[in-house]
């Protein structure tokens, strides 16, 4: 389960980065190639938008091994 939880962790928490590297990198492209057009990134929505998607990267990857380890593994491995 331990392997299963770190294995989400990381994807999750790496997808989210990369998010929030993109988003700083596309609001500071906006910024310089459109100065006209006020461009601003607030604190709270990147902070909680890599909140968001490490939470989901954890439940959607916990719950199947969750629920897979509580059948038998031929019945578990037969439907992959």
């Amino acid at each position: 389960m331990s392997q299963f939880l770190f294995e989400a962790i990381a994807l999750s928490g790496t997808g989210g980065l990369l998010g929030v590297a993109v988003s700083i990198g596309v609001t500071a492209l906006a910024g310089f190639f459109l100065p006209s057009l006020p461009s601003s990134l607030q604190w709270w929505a990147v902070i909680s938008g890599f909140t968001v998607s490490v939470a989901i990267g954890l439940f959607f990857g916990v719950w199947p091994a969750v629920k897979a380890s509580k059948l038998d593994p031929v019945v578990a491995l037969r439907y992959e």
